[in-house]
């Protein structure tokens, strides 16, 4: 026949099904031995501390998973039940089974509302008091020149936000970037100039706020390097930092985190810079203990985050200027120096709780080494016996700003600045 098939003319047709007889049979295969496994993510929330723990188990699985199910956080591993595979050629009822089984999913993610975005700080127009102080580069040295102007090195500081599912419901900190946005910029835009703060250089529209660019290394990396301090550079950085916290303490404004690496040395002449001022309070403020809803730190910005004082302003004028009190929280900084205080949630004088971390910073300059409270003991006023060993210099005067905030801890001024070392 050349090869070609024949078929008959004939074909038996069946008769139509009844409805009785369309109902499918469906058999569910064998499911895999092993379920597919989602890598979980822990996430823990304390205070505005945030510890993320992953689980390294099963990764190949886990990014199996990941490819083919929704991701969403939990503490646990959970079992994925597995899509079965349908073989092609069922009806369309089965079809239509088979298409709900492979649907069943976790629920989407909750339709989630983010607070305002700190960004909004810096929406054009730029208010007055966002603004950079007059000729902000008087200080500064150009890195270029060019034929009509000249070029500076700047640190562009902007919000980061993140956003994540932590059981079920949707959590953000742009709140508290927030707050520790106005706060760093009510420092920078109240104070005037100063050689041991950084300098600030305006704002960028929507991205956030511009610093000078500081070359230099932080304080923990000056005093653990070998050979040790001399007296002479020990009493040169203990006069520095005097002289820039009593200055930001004169505008009733607190540092809030004070600690080795928020303090940066330049290499050029070991100038102390000042940085990071995002827990800064006023000492004029009311406070709201940290463990109550946070304050809504968009409700004070009808009136401004500074004030431009004239530079013939005295503390007496600019403190009669300060508009009413607003409602803060003073949170933990960087341990051990945290006062114990605001370790328990009980501060009520931001300036004096400086002093505690002055008082700490003092030890580790003294000793040339970081030192480390535990918590639990730092809480009930406890230091270590041996805190002291190795300080030649400043122990006397490192015990009285390290004494309880009512047991007369020493404060800040400026008169006690020590005289230099002549070498």
């Amino acid at each position: 026949m050349n090869g070609r098939r024949t078929f008959t003319n004939t074909i038996a047709m069946p008769s139509p099904p009844s409805l009785d007889q369309m109902t499918p049979t469906v058999t569910h295969p064998t499911p895999r031995k092993k379920p597919m496994h989602v890598k979980r993510i822990t996430l823990t929330s304390k205070k505005n501390w945030w510890m993320v723990e992953m689980d390294n188990n099963n990764e190949a699985e886990s990014t199996t998973s990941n490819a083919t199910t929704n991701s969403f956080s939990s503490s646990e591993d959970t079992a994925v039940e597995p899509v079965y595979d349908y073989k092609h050629g069922i009806d369309e009822v089965q079809q239509h089974v088979a298409k709900s089984v492979r649907e069943e999913s976790p629920p989407p993610s909750p339709i989630y509302n983010p607070p305002r975005h700190p960004n909004s700080i810096f929406s054009f127009p730029t208010p007055t008091a966002y603004s950079a102080p007059p000729n902000p580069t008087a200080s500064l040295n150009p890195i270029a020149h060019g034929s009509a102007s000249e070029l500076f090195k700047c640190i562009v500081k902007k919000p980061d936000v993140i956003q994540l599912e932590i059981n079920g419901e949707m959590q953000s900190n742009a709140s508290d970037v927030t707050v520790q946005f106005l706060a760093e910029l009510r420092v920078y835009t109240t104070l005037h100039r100063h050689r041991n703060i950084c300098a600030f250089l305006g704002s960028l529209e929507n991205v956030g706020m511009v610093l000078e660019y500081v070359d230099g290394r932080t304080l923990y990396d000056v005093i653990v390097a070998r050979p040790p301090l001399t007296k002479a550079k020990k009493i040169d950085y203990h006069n520095q930092l005097l002289d820039g916290l009593t200055h930001l303490h004169s505008y009733r404004l607190s540092h809030g985190d004070l600690s080795l690496l928020n303090i940066q040395v330049t290499h050029a002449n070991d100038t102390i810079k000042l940085l990071d001022f995002g827990r800064s309070v006023s000492a004029d403020s009311i406070f709201k203990s940290p463990d109550d809803e946070p304050v809504d730190p968009f409700a004070y910005l009808q009136n401004g985050i500074g004030r431009k004082w004239p530079s013939n302003a005295n503390n007496t004028s600019i403190l009669a200027a300060i508009p009413a009190p607003r409602v803060e929280q003073i949170h933990p900084g960087t341990r051990p120096f945290s006062a114990p205080e605001i370790l328990r949630g009980e501060c009520q004088d931001p300036l004096l709780a400086d002093a505690y971390g002055f008082g700490m910073i003092l030890v580790c300059l003294d000793r040339c080494e970081s030192i480390d409270v535990k918590p639990w003991d730092q809480r009930k006023d406890k230091l270590p016996e041996d805190l002291f060993d190795g300080c030649q210099e400043f122990e006397e005067r490192a015990r009285v700003y390290l004494r309880k905030w009512n047991e007369d801890r020493r404060r800040l001024v400026k008169s006690d600045m020590i005289e230099e070392v002549v070498p």
